[in-house]
């Protein structure tokens, strides 16, 4: 059992008359015997405490006045829900008896989590969310769904407002704090990259006494990253670890990895430079943690890229490769994705690139700056959004095939375009809407095609 009716008690600080194998705030996943969470964000969570109840939730946590229940319906009341949940966290984390460790980075943070949890997974049993929960919602929740008796746990912290990673960092006490890199990522919002690095490193505010903060030495900033763990022990990337040699290929890389006086070797599954890095890190941050980084590589060896953050399919009958990168997008992450399109052995190399949101005013630069990478990488590039032009009017018109006002537009030009032999990247912000292009490449069918 998740949660005892004394332990809710003790969480919560009020009588609680029944347990919870688990903790929800969506319906739609709720299982039976979860505590339902009424939360007010998109929609107010209240609106489904009775569906909640009627699905098997074994009670429901809902603010005082907000709801008329009958006499004896398994309710918690509290003044506020996402406090509450908070709450839940914190007693969560302060009854784990394993080893937590916290990823945050402009760009791979997910990717990286989920490289953490198949590398650890080889070792012992990891607690990690299923989803990219790294806001003020997804920590907390994240943590109050954390076992006790786990042996590690992988939290992932995110941000694109100033002030957002510390209290995060700080609810979840780390015991190894782990930065993927600095990047352009929501510069709309904090101004400068450096105020990004400062951000960022916030997350060394929360590392538990002892604990551990793994930073590389080639991101952007790196001083920034350094004096904010002044006080923790430091794992360099690049000296303390590094990355001795990689060969490079389309299906994956094989890695020569140093970890102090120790070399482990290894074959990655998921391609590219940026992998590489990650794996540097994420073997790092498993040896601070107390694992056997040569069984951690093992579990790596198994990790693969997720839908929409790098995950390769092939489509028209087999005859071309999609690489799906339609979940997220910066200027660093489509840097990393057009080399990799490049190493996919191809007919042609199509770029299809939707806007990068939250830029503010580095918005026409950030995506006109793209150029040089397209024409070095790319065969043909589709592009769409405002910002987007920018970077269609800089490259030569025999590379920039078309550009259209969004992805519902675009999709279908794309899917018409594609032949035998391609192989075609697919990469914007979340907001861009890029998955309605992948949506088009996934569904059409083998046909004879003039080439474009």
């Amino acid at each position: 059992m998740l949660w005892t009716s004394s332990d809710l008690a003790a969480a919560l600080g009020t009588k609680v008359g029944f347990a919870a194998g688990g903790v929800s705030i969506d319906t739609r996943s709720l299982q039976p015997g979860d505590l339902f969470v009424a939360l007010t964000d998109q929609r107010d969570g209240h609106e489904f405490v009775q569906a909640a109840l009627n699905k098997g939730a074994s009670g429901a946590l809902i603010r005082k006045g907000a709801l008329d229940l009958p006499p004896g319906a398994p309710i918690i009341k509290v003044d506020d829900t996402l406090k509450a949940l908070g709450d839940l966290a914190r007693f969560a984390r302060q009854r784990f008896t394993g080893k937590l460790v916290a990823v945050t980075g402009s760009v791979g943070k997910t990717s990286t989590k989920e490289m953490l949890r198949a590398a650890l997974s080889a070792c012992a049993v990891v607690h990690a969310a299923d989803a990219s929960f790294n806001n003020h919602i997804g920590v907390p929740l994240t943590l109050a769904r954390m076992p006790a008796g786990a042996d590690y746990a992988v939290i992932e912290i995110g941000m694109n407002h100033p002030g957002e990673i510390a209290p995060l960092a700080q609810l979840s006490r780390p015991d190894v704090a782990l930065i993927t890199n600095v990047a352009a990522a929501h510069i709309g919002h904090m101004g400068s990259i450096k105020a990004i690095a400062a951000e960022k490193a916030a997350i060394f505010t929360g590392l538990a006494k002892g604990g551990t903060a793994v930073i590389d030495l080639d991101a952007a900033h790196a001083d920034v990253l350094l004096a904010a763990a002044q006080n923790a022990h430091i794992l360099r990337i690049g000296q303390d670890a590094e990355l001795l040699s990689a060969q490079l290929g389309a299906d994956g890389s094989d890695l020569v990895v140093r970890l102090g006086a120790h070399t482990i070797e290894l074959h990655l599954a998921a391609p590219g430079a940026h992998m590489a890095r990650n794996a540097v890190m994420v073997l790092a941050a498993c040896q601070a943690l107390g694992a056997d980084p040569a069984q951690a590589a093992l579990g790596l060896a198994q990790f693969a890229p997720g839908s929409g953050r790098g995950a390769r399919q092939r489509i028209l009958g087999g005859s071309a490769v999609l690489l799906d990168e339609s979940y997220n997008a910066s200027s660093l992450s489509i840097r990393a994705a057009l080399a990799l399109l490049a190493l996919i052995p191809a007919r042609r190399h199509i770029a299809v690139l939707g806007d990068m949101l939250e830029m503010g005013d580095f918005g026409p630069a950030e995506h006109a700056g793209l150029a040089p990478d397209v024409m070095k990488h790319a065969t043909l590039l589709f592009t769409c959004g405002p910002l987007m032009r920018h970077l269609h009017q800089s490259v030569p018109t025999s590379l920039a095939v078309t550009h259209a006002e969004d992805a519902a537009h675009l999709a279908p030009l794309v899917a018409a375009a594609i032949r035998p032999g391609d192989a075609i990247l697919v990469k914007g912000s979340l907001g861009s809407n890029m998955r309605l292009v992948v949506k088009a490449l996934t569904t059409i069918t083998p046909e004879n095609r003039d080439v474009v």
